[in-house]
């Protein structure tokens, strides 16, 4: 394939969990209450997988949307990237696992992007580079998540921030001025601070053992203070180097979308880039944090309620384990 001038986003998909956990079914599970979540967190309700569901499940259910929305088939699809840190199993990736449910059985790349709540604009920079280079043509980048399989449901801060959710893109080539034109991606990373957001239990350094279960390892641990900190001096920085780039100002901004972690990190950034409220995107109030799967799950949704409009700047930017962050613009 030729290489293009430029890529798109040609189409996003979006699928839930079908279970929907609100605070106050949590105030019987943890010490906790519908007033304390709300008002730390900005968090009402999540979505949750039943035992029978898998991450799979809603990942191919929104790559099969995205696709559908782009008029491309999935045997048209030649690379699929699964931006998670929850896949099924460790091996196969996610991505194998949605290119057998969704029949793209014509030998596509396929496999996992591990960024974190991060991972979505992971992947979309590499989906990106790939259709520029000419490698790939039709790139899935999907963020979806299965966070409540990993959360130590008597912790009352980690339990009740994340939800399961997946959020679905097709990267295409493009035209300088296309619709869902990627104008610009940024992704950046600091190893120094991992242990901050961490799942420390079951990888090769601490494998499945009767000790890791009793101490509870195998669950998401978080210094919430440190990650706050950190996540809103990245998140604020690379949105002005993105802007920089592309020598945009906030003003020239029709929508922001940040990572839905919880709505005192959305706020305080926006008010940091002196973004009207009216323009900053917001669902975490639905489906709490979903991880890599936040930001295209917002954007899908604006997109399909009218606000987000065609020709609109779009500017989104996220934070994640790793330390790893992430800002870019895209013209829908």
């Amino acid at each position: 394939m030729p290489s293009a001038k430029r890529s798109k986003i040609a189409a996003f998909g979006s699928a839930f969990p079908e279970q929907v956990l609100t605070n106050l079914d949590l105030e019987k599970i943890v010490d906790t209450s519908d007033q304390w979540i709300s008002e730390r967190t900005g968090i009402r309700e999540r979505r949750k997988l039943r035992d029978n569901e898998q991450n799979s499940d809603i990942a191919a259910a929104a790559a099969l949307q995205a696709l559908e929305r782009a008029g491309v088939s999935p045997m048209e699809v030649d690379c699929i990237l699964g931006c998670t840190t929850t896949p099924d199993r460790w091996m196969p990736s996610l991505a194998s696992a949605v290119q057998a449910k969704i029949g793209a059985n014509n030998g596509a790349t396929a496999y996992d992007v591990l960024t974190a709540c991060a991972g979505w604009m992971t992947g979309l920079q590499a989906a990106d580079a790939y259709v520029r280079a000419g490698v790939y043509k039709n790139v899935l980048v999907i963020g979806s998540e299965a966070l409540s399989r990993f959360l130590n449901w008597k912790d009352r801060t980690t339990c009740v921030l994340f939800g399961d959710g997946a959020g679905a893109s097709l990267v295409t080539p493009a035209n300088v001025g296309d619709p869902g034109e990627i104008l610009e991606l940024i992704v950046h990373s600091d190893g120094r601070y991992g242990d901050i957001l961490d799942l420390p239990g079951c990888g090769s350094q601490m494998p499945p053992s009767l000790a890791v279960l009793e101490n509870n390892l195998q669950y998401i641990r978080m210094n919430g203070q440190e990650v706050y900190k950190h996540a809103v001096r990245n998140m604020v920085a690379v949105c002005e180097e993105a802007l920089a780039r592309r020598k945009l100002t906030v003003e020239q901004i029709d929508w922001f979308v940040p990572h839905q972690a919880n709505i005192r990190i959305i706020e305080t950034v926006g008010k940091k880039l002196n973004f009207p409220t009216e323009k900053v995107a917001i669902n975490v109030h639905k489906y709490g944090n979903t991880s890599a799967a936040t930001i295209p799950t917002c954007f899908d949704e604006y997109v399909q309620t009218g606000k987000i409009k065609r020709g609109d700047l779009v500017l989104m930017t996220t934070f994640g384990g790793g330390l790893t962050w992430a800002g870019g613009i895209v013209r829908w």
